[in-house]
């Protein structure tokens, strides 16, 4: 179980860390750049089937969601650098969770 646990943190830190930068990072397009950073070093270590069609679906599904969620003022952001909603960094860190939340899905399931 340990194993399991220790596995998991390994995908997870990772996106502690992200969201950490978000204040000392002022710059959405330096943050986003950051953040592919790290998703290609996720999808570059230990590739799994199916990574990259999660990574474009979690970047799809939250940019539709977080717009929608814009749009009738569920959330509201400062940093409206992507499509005029929301900043540009943030679908890419969903994104990355949805790779990570795969992974560790993956390994629960063993």
């Amino acid at each position: 179980m340990f194993k399991k646990v220790k596995a998991i943190a390994f995908y997870c830190i990772p996106i502690v860390v992200m969201i950490g930068l978000i204040p000392f990072v002022s710059n959405d397009y330096l943050l986003a750049g950051i953040y592919i950073l790290f998703s290609i070093a996720l999808l570059s270590f230990k590739r799994e089937k199916n990574d990259l069609l999660a990574f474009f679906f979690g970047f799809v599904v939250i940019t539709i969601s977080e717009g929608f969620f814009v749009s009738t003022g569920a959330e509201t952001f400062l940093s409206r650098s992507f499509l005029g909603l929301m900043p540009i960094w943030l679908p890419f860190l969903w994104a990355h969770a949805f790779v990570a939340i795969k992974r560790s899905l993956r390994i629960l399931d063993k």
